[in-house]
């Protein structure tokens, strides 16, 4: 627990050994990592390494819950994973209510010893970490929304490296600056760990080159600006000007949303400076600020301008093995919903209902155990149940004028898949009650992004324009406001899997299912058992 303030307002949060945000995770391809957590603080709390694929170590993935029970206050749990063909930058956060808003950092997975870059070395590497800052406890926002049934407040500000900048009031001191060299080019890795919102992201007159995405090389590209949806990654090279300019560079961050809902409208901004510039003192006139342009916050058009130019390097020593024929095929909607409010209660959600989220119109309830634990002991009565429909339950025109009904179902159901089975997954966006994009990640896989398109999935016509060659190679997508995304995965990981919206609000409300692969024949093929310290519930 520390205090911190920011934006005239000082309030005690969640931390990591007292930092905020958390202390990265450094790491070469190949290492095995062990990392002890003990809960010095009220909250129940678990750690997930998000991206990590956690191949045979799905106990060490970290969703309460899911997963695993929470590490209860005064308790340790020890997270033992090896990291197998992953290089980039990812990042770990809890998994437990609304904590990862404070209980975040870095992961950063370094190419093996004496192996390179598929891309120009770079001179030195700077990490952005783009997060919200609620004046309110955040544990305090979500509880209030869940019992009242309306949408939880939005945040008061965003920050870069947990610093909001220099255009929010009361916080031009604690502003992120990087100071850099000409004719010098810089890895970026930046990181999108906001609770409730895509972000744009941009640099005053300097281009960006991306390289990376979720961990994944890609085929580089420039461009002005990125976007990363709640919960992706993003490595870009800077190639500085080869001349110190004067002025000082904004780089700016503010949401991508077409909510219809409240969201944090906010800018945040770090400074690039060059480190031949002069010391300004306080008294004298220092140098200008150049100001970036950013494109509208609901500009759907830019955003999938953007995403469309994501291809995965595809060369010999990245080779790609994208599901050419799919054995298991799944049609899921996502979107917003309602649920009835109780009797003698007063509701806060749409004409008097409760907010609720769901998949395929199934609005998921965690268990009191962990499903994982209950999976591998056959004690699943009670717990969950193996039949979460593979197609929406009552078809409709998904993006077109909503039914008027807006309930949804309530469950913990779950889909078990055979060992290695090639999936496909069309997660398809609905009109009720809003319009927006949505994130969804999912644990213990990449998954490759075949298609995507505005409007209904048609079965017939748009599997016609997949790409199966170098499609993007993701664990989070933005799937497109309006539209629909198709992914496709082999499941080779055995284990219990959670997919979910990363918008907090929408997984507290739902908006999140399970998947259980079974074990394959050879040994290294099977679930390993529990560690002997994994909590309990």
């Amino acid at each position: 627990m520390a205090n911190y303030t920011r934006l005239c307002t000082t309030k005690s949060i969640v931390t990591v050994n007292g930092q905020f945000p958390g202390p990265p995770l450094i790491a070469r391809e190949g290492d095995r990592v062990i990392v002890k957590v003990t809960n010095h603080v009220s909250n129940n709390i678990t750690i997930h390494w998000h991206g990590i694929r956690q191949i045979q170590s799905a106990w060490a993935d970290g969703p309460s819950y899911i997963t695993q029970c929470p590490i209860q206050t005064k308790n340790s749990f020890v997270y033992n994973f090896t990291i197998i063909a992953q290089r980039g930058t990812l990042f770990w956060h809890a998994h437990y209510s609304w904590l990862r808003a404070s209980v975040h950092g870095p992961i950063i997975i370094l190419p093996p010893l004496n192996a390179s870059y598929p891309f120009p070395k770079p001179y030195k590497e700077a990490t952005i970490l783009l997060g919200e800052w609620h004046n309110s406890d955040t544990e305090a926002v979500i509880s209030q929304a869940l019992q009242t049934g309306g949408a939880p407040n939005v945040s008061d500000a965003f920050t870069v490296n947990g610093l909001p900048g220099p255009l929010y009031n009361c916080s031009a001191k604690d502003t992120f600056r990087l100071r850099v060299k000409p004719k010098k080019r810089y890895l970026l890795r930046i990181i999108n760990a906001a609770l409730e919102h895509d972000l744009f992201f941009t640099i005053a007159n300097h281009s960006l080159t991306v390289v990376e995405a979720d961990a994944s090389y890609v085929k580089p590209f420039e461009t002005d600006f990125l976007l990363l949806s709640a919960g992706q990654t993003t490595n870009v090279l800077l190639k500085t000007k080869p001349i110190a300019p004067k002025e000082k560079f904004l780089m700016l961050a503010r949401p991508y949303s077409t909510s219809q809902g409240q969201i944090d409208n906010t800018t945040v901004a770090g400074i690039l400076e060059y480190e031949t510039l002069p010391d300004y003192s306080s008294k004298c006139k220092g140098p200008a600020f150049i100001r970036p342009s950013l494109p509208p916050i609901n500009s759907t058009n830019t955003a999938t301008s953007y995403t469309s130019r994501l291809r995965r390097l595809v060369t010999a020593q990245y080779p790609i093995n994208v599901p050419q024929k799919v054995d298991k095929k799944f049609f899921f909607t996502i979107g917003l919903g309602t649920n009835p409010c109780p009797i003698n209660q007063t509701c806060q959600g749409p004409n008097g209902t409760k907010f609720s989220a769901s998949i395929n119109n199934n609005s998921f309830v965690l268990p009191s155990t962990a499903i994982l634990q209950a999976y591998y002991f056959r004690k699943s009565n009670g717990v969950y149940t193996a039949d979460f429909p593979r197609l929406p339950p009552n078809p409709f025109n998904y993006t077109g004028t909503p039914p008027n009904i807006t309930y949804v179902s309530n469950g913990t159901k779950v889909v078990v898949l055979p060992f290695n089975a090639s999936v496909e997954v069309i997660l398809q966006g609905t009109s009720i009650l809003s319009i927006e994009s949505h994130p969804l990640h999912l644990h213990g896989y990449d998954f490759f992004v075949v298609g995507q398109g505005f409007g209904n999935f048609d079965p017939y016509k748009d599997p016609q324009n997949y790409n199966l060659v170098d499609p993007v190679q993701l664990n989070t997508v933005g799937v497109p406001s309006g539209g629909w995304v198709a992914i496709r995965f082999f499941a080779d990981n055995p284990g219990v899997w959670f997919m979910h919206c990363h918008f907090d609000a929408h997984t507290s409300w739902g908006l999140e299912m399970t998947w259980i692969v079974l074990d394959g024949k050879l040994p290294n093929q099977k679930l390993p058992p529990p560690p002997c310290d994994l909590p309990r519930c």
